[in-house]
């Protein structure tokens, strides 16, 4: 009778066991993967919150709109956050400091360097302005999503634009045109002519939009258009300077429509050192999420571990006393 709940006892204890490391292994990998995710989803909902959680917009102008009079869009696109902070995320000081983008409104760039993620998401849920909350369309972990972008994501390309000619600045054409054909041409075609999205009111290619708005084809690159199936490069594992190799070279493909007129240089902008998305830990938030996935993975596999050797253990004493 012995012999037969031990021999009953092993395949059990290995099926308990696989499920105990699942159940504690599953949050820290939870965690390490929704971290890792943040980033982009973040700058999906920047991008068009309401297409990234498949919504409709909020009906009417957004609420602090109406603190500007100089951008005559309406309706869904004052919801967006592009729309007030830029491609290029630095607003009123940046691409969109004259034309008809111009708001008056700040950037984030400087803010996202300079602030805690805590004090991002107060931005976002009008505790500091009843004008600029979000909080009744986007939930906490979307809130917290677009934080981690804005204080860890975002990349001052300007330094590397040619800011009266738009053209990309120390850019590698042949790494550029390697990875276009490996990543984008499946789609977009060798020409950048496979799909014709919507461009300033009208239908364009890729060659338009890289030239006319090299911000925006910096950011899609990177993290993809809300409510498509891309590929982004920043799941490919590209780096800055890769995105902007694309760039250089998709600069280099046809435009569907002539090229506007440059806008002026921008004034000179105190030097910044741009944060790259997926380096380290900023702030005591972000730094407590590592270190609570660091720890549970560790937990998780020195319980294994021991279970392991302790059914190792077991295992023997029952062959040795079935022998007997």
């Amino acid at each position: 009778m012995k012999r037969i709940k031990l021999a009953w006892f092993f395949p059990i204890y290995v099926i308990l066991l696989a499920g105990s490391f699942w159940t504690i292994a599953q949050p820290s990998l939870a965690l390490a993967q929704n971290a890792d995710d943040e980033i982009p989803r973040g700058a999906a909902l920047f991008d068009n919150w309401w297409a990234a959680l498949s919504k409709q917009p909020p009906k009417g102008d957004m609420p602090l709109w109406s603190r500007q009079s100089t951008n005559t869009r309406s309706g869904p696109d004052t919801w967006r956050c592009v729309t007030c902070h830029g491609w290029d995320y630095q607003g009123k000081d940046g691409a969109y400091r004259a034309g008809s983008n111009y708001t008056g409104f700040p950037g984030i760039y400087q803010a996202g360097q300079s602030k805690k993620p805590e004090e991002i998401i107060r931005q976002l849920d009008g505790s500091r302005d009843p004008s600029h909350d979000f909080s009744p369309y986007l939930s906490k972990a979307d809130l917290n999503a677009l934080a981690k972008f804005i204080t860890t994501g975002l990349i001052d390309d300007n330094k590397f634009i040619d800011l009266t000619t738009l053209k990309t600045l120390n850019g590698n054409l042949e790494n550029g045109q390697k990875l276009y054909e490996e990543q984008c041409a499946s789609c977009h075609g060798m020409d950048g002519a496979g799909i014709k999205f919507r461009f300033e009111g009208m239908d364009a290619t890729l060659g338009t939009l890289a030239n006319q708005d090299p911000w925006r084809f910096l950011h899609k690159s990177r993290f993809g258009t809300p409510g498509t199936e891309m590929v982004i490069g920043y799941n490919l594992g590209w780096t800055p300077q890769d995105g902007r190799d694309v760039l250089k070279y998709a600069q280099s493909l046809p435009a569907s429509q002539k090229a506007s007129p440059p806008a002026p240089v921008m004034p000179e902008r105190p030097a910044t050192s741009p944060q790259q998305p997926g380096g380290p830990a900023t702030s005591f938030f972000t730094s407590l999420l590592t270190a609570l996935s660091v720890m549970a993975a560790g937990l998780g596999f020195n319980i294994l571990v021991a279970a392991a050797l302790v059914g190792i253990i077991l295992l023997l004493v029952w062959v040795i006393r079935s022998r007997k």
